[in-house]
């Protein structure tokens, strides 16, 4: 695996980790992560790599995207 993908990896179980303290919502996320040193495109990624395993489920809340375990 590249490093790239090992970044995404990265980020996606600190998003993880974040999620089982309670739901978040998206900015949220951005923001504890940006402070972990990842930048925003990487934790799209990383949620998107958690969507896709089904381990989220996310929901519009007006302009506000509020981010949950399953």
């Amino acid at each position: 695996m590249d490093e790239v993908c090992l970044n995404i990896g990265d980020a996606a179980g600190h998003v993880y980790r974040l999620l089982e303290k309670g739901g978040s919502n998206l900015t949220n996320v951005k923001k504890i992560l940006k402070e972990s040193g990842f930048d925003s495109q990487t934790v799209f990624m990383a949620i998107g790599w958690l969507a896709r395993e089904d381990k989220i489920c996310m929901q519009k809340n007006g302009n506000a995207w509020s981010i949950n375990l399953k």
